[in-house]
């Protein structure tokens, strides 16, 4: 798990787009996982401005969000899908191929769940998969005690992500009870994970998930078992991390053993 410590908000979201465009300009096709919410806004807009300077092209791309609420209609202005047109979708010069968000209201929500795990599957699987963090540790809409094998399902909401999704709507008894998530097992499936984290209301979840055990009472403790993970945080939400100064030289290191490297490949072709 690298560990990736900015100054900043903006910071954060600026190397978080840097990701996403390097990975699609290598892979225009890219599958790529995407996450609601607060902090990825401003990755997104980063991504919508380097789409319109031309520096990314996003309409081969295909997209997976972890989660929806159940039971509020599309158009609903606190729906996810109504989140992703107004922040991303709706933005772009030239929108993904396909945008997948879990159904809101289907007609059989066993299958629904089936059948958003295969339209994974069948193309590929997730390239990059974008991550919050819950104040209680959760990653999508899997709560604590969740398994960590779990698939995409339909989901109840803890009290404190209730309180906290409270802010969205005009009244605390507004806000969704129920959700359908991608799993913490489907999650773990991507090629690619970058988890983002802003604020001292997260420091204690991001804390347990990087530092603490593996335990389904922090799901994103999870994540320590993937070969592929970013966290980028900004000085807030790493301000509890006990190894924080070792995580800070592991980043320097890789910066000059980068630039090392670069000068060595620098050296060849000049002797060539």
């Amino acid at each position: 798990m690298r560990i990736v410590c900015v100054e900043d908000y903006r910071r954060l979201s600026v190397i978080a787009a840097d990701i996403v465009v390097e990975l699609m300009q290598a892979k225009p096709d890219a599958v790529l996982g995407l996450a609601t919410g607060s902090t990825p806004i401003g990755l997104y807009r980063e991504l919508v401005r380097r789409e319109r300077e031309g520096q990314v092209d996003c309409s081969h791309a295909t997209t997976f969000n972890l989660d929806e609420y159940l039971g509020l209609p599309e158009e609903h202005p606190q729906s996810y899908r109504h989140f992703m047109e107004e922040h991303l979708f709706g933005r772009l010069r030239r929108r993904p191929r396909k945008t997948y968000i879990p159904p809101s209201l289907p007609d059989d929500l066993d299958e629904a769940c089936r059948a958003y795990e295969e339209r994974i599957r069948e193309h590929g699987g997730i390239d990059l998969q974008i991550l919050g963090i819950g104040r209680n540790g959760h990653i999508g809409f899997n709560e604590p005690g969740s398994s960590l094998g779990s698939r995409t399902r339909p989901v109840a909401l803890r009290p404190e992500t209730i309180a906290d999704n409270a802010r969205f709507f005009s009244s605390p008894e507004e806000v969704p009870r129920y959700a359908i998530t991608m799993g913490i097992g489907t999650i773990l499936e991507a090629r690619q994970i970058v988890l983002l984290a802003s604020g001292l209301n997260k420091s204690e979840a991001v804390q347990q998930a990087v530092e603490g055990p593996i335990t389904c009472q922090c799901p994103a403790s999870a994540l320590q078992m993937h070969p592929n993970v970013v966290m980028i945080l900004d000085e807030e939400a790493a301000s509890r991390l006990e190894n924080l100064d070792y995580y800070r030289e592991l980043e320097e290191a890789r910066s000059r053993m980068a630039a090392i490297l670069e000068e060595a490949r620098r050296r060849t072709v000049r002797a060539s």
